[in-house]
Parts: C-alpha cells; sequence; structure tokens
C-alpha cells in the first residue's frame, strides 16, 4: 500500500510515528540516509523512515564508530526531512555521550522535525553490533535510564518517540538480562523497545516477544534472520520491523558495477539504458515535500522599519515556484529601505 499522497493538518510527523509504535498491525520502517533515499522510501510507499546510523556513516565515507559526529548527522536529516515528508525515526547509536548529549540531542530533532530517537544501551563510542558483539560492554542500567529520562524531559512535542535499543543478546548477556534491562527502560519512559539478535534464527526474538508479553512496543531489525517469515512476526506480536541497511547496500553494489563497466570499456554505451537519469530527474530531484519557508528574503531589511513592511512580501514572492517573480522582489518599491 502507497503512503498517503496528502497528510491531514496536524497529523504530524511525531504522531504518525507513535501511530505506527503502538499500532496493532505489524508496522514496517525503510533505512535512508540521504535526501534521495529519503525521497525513494517515500515512493516505494513506506510509511516512516530509519536513519540508520551505518548508513548515514557510510555515505559520510566514515565508519560506524560514531566517527560522524552528531551535529553532521542532524544536518543531513534535514535534507532527508525536506525530501521526504515521511516520520523519521533516527538511530541515534548511544546518545552521542551521557544524559546532556542525549538532551541536547531530542531538542535539536524536534526543531528539525524528526519524529523520534532510537539509543542503545552501550558505551559511548559505539561499535557497530555485529562486529566482536560479545566483547562490547554495555551501559550501566541506572545510567541508561537517566539517559532516557533526560530525552523525555527535553522533548517540547508529546509524540516525540524515544526507542531504547537492547544489546544484552548481541553481547551474550542472556534472556534474562535482556529482559531486565527493558523492563527497566520502559519504566524509565521509553515509546517502545528494540530488541536485536544477531543469530540467523529469530529463537531468541520469538522468546523474548513471548516473555515480555505485550507490556510494550516492540521493535526488531532482521537483519540476520531475513528468511524468517513475516507473519511469524505477526504471530509474536512485534510492533514495527526495521528493515536496516538494504537501501546504501543496493546503492553501493550498483555504482560499483557501474563504475567497473565504464572503466573497464571506456565507454558508456553498455551502461546508459541501465541508469535511471530520466526517471531521477523527473521524479526525484525536480520537486521538493518541505512546505518549509527560505530561510532568508532576497532581500534581508536593514531595519526595523523595513523589515515590517519589506521582509513579509520577500518572501512570499521568492518562494514561489516562478523564477520570473522570483525575481520581481520588494526592492524595487521599497529600494531606499531595502
Amino acid at each position: 500500500m502507497n503512503a498517503p499522497s496528502t497528510i491531514p493538518v496536524g497529523y504530524s510527523r511525531t504522531l504518525r510515528l507513535r501511530e505506527m509504535l503502538t499500532s496493532n498491525r505489524l508496522e514496517f520502517l525503510m533505512e535512508a540516509h540521504n535526501g534521495i533515499s529519503a525521497r525513494i522510501a517515500r515512493e516505494a510507499g513506506f510509511k516512516a523512515i530509519w536513519g540508520s546510523g551505518l548508513s548515514i556513516s557510510a555515505q559520510f565515507g566514515v565508519r560506524d564508530n560514531n566517527e560522524a559526529s552528531w551535529t553532521q548527522v542532524v544536518d543531513n536529516l534535514e535534507f532527508m526531512a525536506d525530501a521526504s515528508d515521511l516520520p523519521i525515526l533516527l538511530d541515534g547509536d548511544t546518545g552521542y555521550g551521557n544524559f546532556n548529549n542525549v538532551r541536547r540531542l531530542v531538542k535539536k530533532l524536534e526543531q528539525h522535525g524528526i519524529a523520534g530517537v532510537c539509543i542503545e544501551d552501550k558505551q559511548f563510542p559505539k561499535t557497530n553490533s555485529f562486529i566482536n558483539g560479545e566483547a562490547q560492554p554495555l551501559a550501566d542500567i541506572d545510567e541508561f535510564c537517566g539517559k532516557i529520562k533526560a530525552g523525555k524531559d527535553s522533548q517540547s512535542d508529546p509524540n516525540f518517540s524515544i526507542v531504547a535499543h537492547v544489546e544484552a543478546l548481541i553481547a551474550g548477556w542472556g534472556m534474562e538480562e535482556a529482559l531486565k534491562r527493558a523492563e527497566a527502560y520502559r519504566q524509565a519512559g521509553a515509546d517502545a523497545i528494540l530488541i536485536h539478535s544477531k543469530l540467523s534464527k529469530p529463537d531468541e526474538i520469538l522468546t523474548f516477544a513471548r516473555e515480555w508479553a505485550g507490556r510494550g512496543s516492540l521493535v526488531i531489525v532482521p537483519t540476520k534472520y531475513y528468511s524468517t517469515p513475516t507473519d511469524v512476526f505477526r504471530q509474536a506480536g512485534i510492533s514495527c520491523v526495521i528493515w536496516a541497511n538494504h537501501l546504501i547496500h543496493g546503492a553501493v553494489s550498483a555504482m560499483q558495477a557501474i563504475a567497473k563497466e565504464i572503466h573497464d570499456s571506456e565507454t558508456l554505451v553498455n551502461v546508459e539504458d541501465r541508469t535511471s537519469r530520466r526517471s531521477t530527474k523527473s521524479s526525484i530531484c525536480r520537486t521538493r515535500t518541505s512546505t518549509r519557508p527560505p530561510r532568508t528574503s532576497i532581500c534581508p531589511p536593514r531595519t526595523k522599519s523595513a523589515a515590517r513592511s519589506c521582509w513579509p512580501r520577500a518572501v512570499a514572492r521568492a518562494w514561489k515556484p516562478s523564477r520570473r517573480i522570483v525575481r520581481r522582489s520588494c526592492c524595487r518599491s521599497r529600494a531606499s529601505r531595502c
């Protein structure tokens, strides 16, 4: 089913994500890592986006180890939010530091229109879960609960979501520890629990879901146990499934193949028909979904009196699509004030 082409007034991104997390039916989030992938996810019909830490790091050309700063990640998210009106759940790693970092992160995400953040109970700087997972230390439960509480206290939108990512199964700490941590995070205010596993079968996840018994929303990332039928997740009471990094993998594979073909053949003849140049120009790069006005007008006023009379009209005209109208600024009639 395609995502709705128009969003009802007042139906915010945060509210849409919260409804997905609490829905009685299984929901899906698709990974995206920049503006064009966010637009592609929307055009495919997905209802929400997973701002994957691995994928965003990869498109920056750095490791999934907090080498990209959180401000660089937030700047990238701004392009994603402008390119697609879908709610975005950021993979916020460990929160980029202590509870004070989480507090500031939540405020900045809200300012950029991001619907939620998922933080994991590992230590900063983080390492990808599937790299020597059992050797990675976990955060103290009380400390991590403090991060969750700080984030919830800092949000201004009551529908902004914080998802607690439990790494106990990945780290080899066992099912009992995973359930203990999940319950502590739920009581600390987490809006959902993301439970992760590195096994190729969903046994750990299904056991956790059974023991969890619907105490709160449950999110999974079936990267390793991808062959499991989706109906199994529905029957287990899973709330959301995240397809975590497949767009970045697909993009990299396609670019590698095309780059090698052009290098080896020294011609574009063999690749031109395989690229989507026409569709890219017409359906993705031509339009934008953001309704936010430009940050500056064409001619910023120099005085307060000029600001009252000149700024609004300049902004309104600059935002219209016609190039002819954009050039017709208020300065023509109020040159002395601008």
